[in-house]
């Protein structure tokens, strides 16, 4: 079992209120839910208008899987022209 965990933050310069923030952000996350099947959330900056950190988990019986399916997801993060990616970290968990 590959267990690949990405921390995503975002920089929102167009949002003035958390209701427009959310307004970006939630296609994003159920983009991501729908389209590659995996477990995605915010996981920070909840309170800041402009700032926004999601997680998202992916598990697989392979490495490369994994990798395509991260591959993917940061592109699909990346072509949402109202938001800028401001880091994408990946995160292996040792499963033995």
């Amino acid at each position: 079992m590959f267990v690949c965990a990405l921390c995503i933050e975002l920089f929102l310069p167009a949002c003035h209120s958390l209701k427009e923030k959310r307004a970006v952000v939630r296609p994003v996350i159920e983009g991501l839910r729908n389209r590659f099947v995996v477990s995605v959330a915010e996981v920070g900056f909840q309170d800041k208008w402009q700032r926004c950190s999601v997680g998202v988990a992916i598990v697989s019986g392979s490495v490369g899987q994994v990798n395509e399916i991260a591959d993917n997801v940061e592109r699909f993060v990346w072509s949402f022209p109202e938001l800028e990616v401001t880091s994408i970290e990946r995160s292996w968990l040792d499963a033995e």
